[in-house]
């Protein structure tokens, strides 16, 4: 740190400078975030200061926090969840199998079942927590084959995990089954929605993946995702309070007497965020947001069949996995020739693109465009090599 402090137009400039130096989402296919809504990023800003890591200091913010969690809970249909907000998906994953294990104190190498499609931060999980965590088969069509699961479980298998729009390729694992075989074996469910809670609901004829269906007895979802709220936001639903008393650790020195997060300090701004959102845009205004992502996903899987190219599966969300020859050269040629971001997914390889609210038609059309050079020009080269 230097001796003396600079004025605020030198730590501007340099400000600008290193924002300078960010992707624009404009050009940006392969993020899971979006730009906050801007009565999200007003909110924050006023609520600012706010540390939720000791609500008796902030009443009025923890009051916010309860107003999203009781709208929260009436998206995935439970009238009167507990929960809290985190910082996104992984710490609620952490947070709902650390509940699964404490539930389970006697069992000394304890498993827990995931989906192989499921996040990596249940990798960070299985190293954080101590735990096995065993991933059952995919299928072809990319979901989770129950009869692996039901093969996994064992006499030290302390819950099951299911997906409800997964990181690659957006498929939602068969979730009425998962939760049959829950209840069955008398194990908890935790559903990692981080990006599908805001969008699955909004989709015409989806399956139900969240508390409608009894076995599930967590749910991770995502505001900062879908839910235009800003970063970062994330959210952990409990169907019943004795799961999230399991997480509870006493803090004398605070206003409060306990604590049930995992961080210490929360950011009340996040929570205001969330509120301000949820309650301008309402039901109906996500459901607009969803539409419109959806009809720019059927945009570009038109105009990418156009050019011969075909998705893995057919999306069932706004989620892309197109099936291309090289795709980790035509990533690297879009960002190098044209600036554009999009991904790579591990099994089956392909290029992994998602449609989120910053898209518009013009984009998705360049991006066609852009696309069919690159595959065109790594064509033209193979067959010079073969010359």
């Amino acid at each position: 740190m230097q001796e003396y402090g600079q004025n605020w137009e030198d730590i501007e400039s340099a400000l600008q400078q290193a924002k300078s130096k960010d992707i624009s989402y404009e050009k940006v296919l392969s993020s899971m975030c979006t730009y906050p809504h801007p009565v999200a990023v007003e909110a924050h800003r006023i609520f600012i200061e706010s540390n939720m890591g000791d609500y008796g200091l902030f009443m009025g913010t923890y009051e916010l926090e309860k107003s999203v969690l009781t709208m929260l809970g009436d998206l995935l249909h439970n009238s009167h969840p507990y929960g809290y907000l985190t910082t996104g998906g992984t710490e609620s994953n952490i947070q709902a199998v650390r509940a699964m294990r404490n539930a389970c104190t006697s069992i000394k190498d304890p498993n827990i079942i995931v989906s192989g499609s499921a996040h990596f931060s249940f990798d960070k999980i299985a190293d954080i927590l101590k735990i096995n965590v065993r991933k059952a088969r995919i299928l072809p069509d990319l979901v989770v084959d129950t009869e692996d699961v039901l093969s996994l479980i064992d006499k030290n298998t302390v819950g099951l995990v299911g997906i409800a729009g997964s990181t690659e390729f957006g498929q939602v694992d068969p979730i009425s089954e998962l939760s049959k075989i829950a209840i069955d074996n008398d194990l908890p469910l935790h559903i990692d929605a981080a990006f599908g809670g805001f969008l699955l609901p909004f989709l015409p004829n989806h399956v139900p993946f969240d508390f409608s269906l009894p076995g599930v007895t967590s749910i991770a979802i995502d505001p900062h995702k879908m839910g235009l709220s800003t970063i970062p936001s994330g959210a952990l639903l409990f169907r019943e309070e004795k799961m999230m008393e399991l997480l509870k650790v006493d803090t004398p020195y605070l206003t409060i007497s306990s604590q049930c997060t995992l961080t210490g300090t929360r950011s009340g701004a996040s929570v205001a965020s969330t509120y301000a959102v949820m309650k301008h845009l309402g039901k109906e205004g996500y459901q607009q947001v969803v539409n419109k992502c959806m009809k720019l996903t059927n945009l570009l899987l038109d105009e990418t069949k156009n050019i011969g190219v075909k998705p893995v599966i057919d999306p069932v969300m706004n989620i892309v996995a197109l099936s291309v020859e090289e795709p980790k050269k035509i990533r690297t040629e879009l960002a190098t020739q044209f600036g554009w971001q999009v991904s790579v997914t591990k099994q089956p390889s392909s290029i992994r693109l998602v449609v989120m609210p910053h898209m518009t038609e013009e984009n998705i059309l360049a991006f066609v465009r852009d696309l069919k050079t690159v595959i065109q020009q790594l064509q033209s080269s193979e067959i010079n090599m073969q010359e």
